[in-house]
């Protein structure tokens, strides 16, 4: 029984990876480094209002009393984008869709954030 639920949970998981599909990085540019807001969503649900300016320059705005203010820039990359926060390294990123209106923003195979218009 514990073998064809694990093997069932495999099927759901990989019929779910075949239907998100990567945003380019072109797309990602075109949807979110436009300078318009959006609401952004640790794994922990601390929620972020974040705006990528067109310039590369971005800003993340706690929603609630939770998280930090904070300030960096963007660059796209071969397959996503990568950013540099203050007082951080540069890390990089995948964007997949995850829904309607709804992202999830990848580092390798862990989900970082959920992104939100």
């Amino acid at each position: 029984m514990r073998a064809l639920l694990v093997a069932g949970t495999a099927f759901v998981l990989s019929i779910a990876a075949a239907y998100a599909a990567a945003l380019t990085p072109d797309e990602i540019k075109a949807t979110f480094f436009n300078g318009q807001a959006f609401t952004a969503a640790s794994p922990g649900n601390v929620k972020f209002k974040m705006v990528f300016a067109a310039d590369g320059k971005m800003t993340r705005t706690p929603l609630a009393k939770a998280g930090a203010r904070s300030d960096g820039t963007w660059k796209l990359s071969n397959d996503g984008f990568c950013t540099t926060w203050k007082g951080s390294g540069e890390r990089c990123f995948k964007v997949m869709t995850a829904g309607t209106n709804k992202w999830s923003v990848m580092q390798g195979s862990t989900v970082i954030a959920t992104w939100a218009k």
